[in-house]
């Protein structure tokens, strides 16, 4: 059974704003409907794409609004784009797409600084959210005390709806005709009501079936089919968040009581290389490239991480799994021949009693590198986390 597992991380737009002589104003919304807001109020701008037909409603004032007419002002409004790409370049550009310049530049930030701020401290926390990610996989590793549970689920689809009969006036139901029409119209709607009303009930049966067949499958099935056993690891498994592309391939034997694991690792190469912060003056985002030890001791916490995760999740979701063998490897070049092939990079054989002894309540405590080394565990590793292939642990030994 092989698993694949991707999360796509994407990255907040640029934040699209109007300037003008009386002040700064937001769009926010796509083609047909967007809201705008400015110091003279906010406003719903409603169209139909592609048919000129457009209107403008104002939804709410503002303490300084004022008309053009009062101040004596016409206003000419201009579309600005700010954002920040991925190096940490912060770009602010008019609705062609050209840069602005310095003296619109300063314009933007005097009169809404705040949220320029905002965006720059946004896209800071994306860039080291990707390390906090790869990083602490482990965090998330259930207790092997915690064990699968069925959750009933209410059937939270509507009933139809019975329609009313249509009836007529007192001048057209002396018509034998209307009345007849009329008759007939109302049957029709009557027996689409009842043909929906039965399909209904239909799925509703079909969902409380599916709910008895969950049920007995967590509280039963689970415990006595290696068919089950290995369905409901898999299903587990992709439920995870994986913050890299894994793959997971499972071997259950002994009527599931020993578990078989061979992880493809992530390669180093996939590891995030930058780290940012915000400078406490300026308009601006720091990013810097981490170094190769840097890159390498994350990778290290990441693909232990990874293991140990795993580990948990079998033996929370296989509550009679009395051990788990699991072997990671990696695609890597070969020196001599200057091929790629799997390495492994450690291979860990762990017992359900001795992992019980963890305290899965304080994680964040655990290095999970060290952690693995309580067991049986085959790995050459650098204190900087450079590995050398390993003979991993197989069913015979």
């Amino acid at each position: 059974m092989a698993l694949r597992f991707r999360k796509t991380i994407t990255l907040a737009p640029g934040i699209r704003m109007n300037l003008s002589g009386s002040g700064a104003s937001f769009s926010f919304g796509g083609r047909g409907a967007s809201v705008t807001v400015d110091n003279r109020g906010t406003y719903l701008n409603t169209g139909i794409p592609g048919t000129g037909i457009s209107s403008r409603q104002k939804l709410g004032g503002t303490p300084r609004s004022r008309s053009a007419t009062s101040s004596g002002r016409s206003t000419v409004t201009r579309s600005i784009t700010v954002g920040v790409t991925d190096d940490g370049t912060v770009y602010f550009k008019d609705d062609l797409g050209y840069p602005l310049d310095e003296k619109m530049t300063a314009t933007v930030k005097k009169q809404k600084g705040d949220l320029v701020k905002g965006l720059i401290q946004q896209k800071c926390d994306e860039i080291n959210r990707e390390i906090t990610s790869v990083g602490e996989i482990h965090l998330e590793t259930p207790s092997p005390e915690v064990r699968p549970v069925f959750e009933f689920q209410e059937f939270t689809e509507p009933l139809p709806e019975q329609p009313t009969p249509k009836t007529l006036g007192i001048f057209a139901s002396l018509f034998r005709s209307r009345r007849e029409r009329l008759a007939e119209e109302n049957q029709r709607a009557l027996s689409r009501y009842l043909d929906e009303l039965q399909k209904w009930q239909d799925r509703k049966e079909q969902f409380s079936r599916e709910q008895q067949r969950r049920k007995q499958f967590i509280e039963h099935d689970l415990y006595i089919s290696v068919t089950a056993k290995e369905s409901y690891l898999e299903e587990i498994l992709q439920k995870m968040a994986w913050p890299r592309e894994t793959h997971v391939s499972t071997q259950l034997s002994d009527n599931g009581s020993r578990v078989f694991i061979d992880v493809d690792l992530p390669e180093l190469e996939d590891m995030p290389h930058r780290t940012a912060v915000v400078p406490q003056r300026g308009y601006r985002l720091s990013v810097k490239e981490m170094s190769a030890n840097q890159v390498n001791r994350l990778y290290m916490s990441h693909v232990h991480g990874i293991g140990f995760r795993i580990i948990g999740e079998i033996f929370s979701a296989l509550q009679d799994c009395r051990e788990v063998v699991l072997s990671a490897f990696s695609e890597r070049n070969n020196p001599a021949t200057g091929m790629l092939r799997d390495e492994y990079l450690y291979s860990v054989r762990v017992d359900r009693e001795r992992w019980s002894g963890i305290n899965f309540q304080n994680l964040q405590s655990i290095d999970v590198v060290d952690a693995l080394t309580r067991f049986e565990l085959r790995r050459t590793m650098s204190k900087t986390g450079v590995f050398t292939a390993i003979e991993p642990f197989t069913e015979f030994r």
